[in-house]
């Protein structure tokens, strides 16, 4: 078992970031990841995608290029294709690739994880032909693929207008944009403009305005202000329900995606017993961290969008920051103005973050959706099964896992995981952060049988 001056966990931005400015103040780094190679979810493919289809992704996936090479350049150890299945507090890092499983150890640990879909448990959400807009993205970077025949997208957020936005570039026009935003979320806005004028604020809203005037100007259909919406098989296509002002409206299509935001991926944190806090702006749970970006458990950081979502500059900055702070712990020479600057560049790329956590706040009930919807996928397990259990004086998430097997199937929890808490909250009428979360617990991903054989044969 080797002893790293750092451990990595996680190679998009914040573990990019990171890893290099380790590597090139001389300490060891392994960094990990499953991907083949860099990038994370959002610069995924960056070093091997053809240059057509990095144009129709943009300038924004186009800047993790230059990351990567720094990466590479750094000097850290790359181990891609590789899950990370176990961490232990005192920096265990337990591994798995093609070759077996393998224990190594670090001074320091950096979580780089990133984020994950927030649940959208509408009706009709677990049927054939419905997946999310970032399922799709990732096929678009990985693939070049586009789903054929009318596609609506639904939902919101930066992400829904991005990927609506690329579908164009792509030369798909059949898409319709069925928009759940408040609206009157702009109207109440206010409080937050002064603060998303100020830093980098005023790029990321004329991002947000170029991308609707230019669905505006290829004449994208949009029903903005949509609530109630219900999918349903019709023939080999599907037809989507929804109200607006109480005027129901349906749409026939060959395809949905679902998307309402993203929220910190937070498994591998909750099974180290750090702190977390329920975030109402975001809604969503995320670790507390100081201001070096270190967590609960001694000698553990949390960068990027594990740790709250703020974009890839946000993630890239908080990788380099937790690498500073990890260096002069190591006691190796860091330049003072370099921390400096770190943090003010991170502010002021956050400026626009508290407006925009308001214009796309999810709907209430999407954490405590009605009894007929599916909440767990893997189960099989509905919202009124849920709320009967509930009622019947069962006591939160986990002990729901023992009554329902809910959390207990290939995603542990990490879809049916923001609802168990969410229907506990609803039914208890408990605060989120009181309501409880399941227990995590390893593998945190998928280890065979004749691998742990082999491992302890070994």
């Amino acid at each position: 078992m080797s002893l790293w001056d750092a451990i990595v966990i996680g190679a998009g931005p914040a573990g990019m970031g990171g890893a290099a400015v380790l590597a090139e103040h001389g300490a060891s780094v392994l960094l990990v990841d499953e991907a083949p190679g860099p990038g994370g979810q959002i610069w995924r493919g960056i070093e091997t995608v053809p240059d057509g289809r990095a144009r129709i992704l943009g300038p924004d996936y186009m800047a993790g290029r230059p990351e990567a090479a720094r990466l590479r350049a750094s000097g850290a150890v790359l181990a891609f294709g590789t899950r990370a299945w176990r961490v232990e507090p005192h920096g265990t890092v337990w591994l798995g690739d093609a070759t077996g499983l393998r224990a190594e150890r670090a001074r320091h640990v950096l979580i780089a994880t990133g984020a994950m879909e927030r649940p959208v448990p509408v009706p009709g959400w677990t049927l054939p032909g419905v997946t999310t807009i970032g399922g799709l993205q990732i096929l678009l970077k990985r693939e070049g693929l586009l789903p054929a025949g009318p596609l609506a997208l639904i939902g919101s957020g930066p992400l829904f207008y991005l990927y609506a936005a690329q579908c164009l570039a792509a030369g798909k026009r059949d898409i319709i944009l069925v928009d759940t935003g408040k609206r009157t979320a702009l109207l109440t806005a206010w409080r937050h403009a002064a603060r998303a004028l100020a830093g980098r604020g005023p790029s990321y809203l004329a991002k947000g305005i170029g991308l609707l005037r230019q669905l505006r100007r290829a004449g994208v259909p949009v029903h903005s202000g949509a609530q109630g919406v219900e999918i349903e098989r019709a023939g080999d296509g599907l037809t989507v329900h929804f109200h607006i002002r109480g005027a129901w409206r349906s749409l026939s299509v060959s395809r949905a995606a679902l998307h309402e935001g993203v929220i910190p991926e937070t498994h591998l944190p909750r099974s180290l017993g750090c702190r977390m806090e329920w975030s109402a702006a975001a809604a969503a749970f995320h670790p507390v961290r100081d201001s070096d970006l270190r967590v609960s458990q001694p000698d553990f950081y949390v960068a990027g969008d594990a740790g709250g979502i703020g974009g890839a500059k946000v993630a890239l900055l908080e990788g380099q920051l937790a690498a500073i702070s990890i260096l002069e712990s190591l006691g190796r020479q860091v330049d003072p103005l370099l921390a400096t600057a770190t943090r003010r560049e991170r502010r002021a790329h956050l400026a626009a973050r508290p407006l925009l956590e308001h214009i796309y706040r999810p709907r209430p009930e999407l954490l405590a959706p009605a009894d007929e919807i599916i909440a767990c996928r893997c189960e099989e397990v509905r919202c009124g099964e849920i709320r009967a259990s509930l009622a019947a004086g069962c006591a939160g998430p986990n002990q729901l896992k023992a009554f329902l097997r809910c959390g207990m199937g290939p995603c542990q929890g990490r879809t049916c995981g923001p609802l168990l808490a969410g229907l506990t909250a609803e039914m208890r009428a408990l605060p989120m952060e009181d309501a409880g979360w399941l227990s995590i617990r390893s593998p945190l991903r998928p280890v065979s049988v004749g691998e742990l054989a082999d491992f302890t044969g070994s």
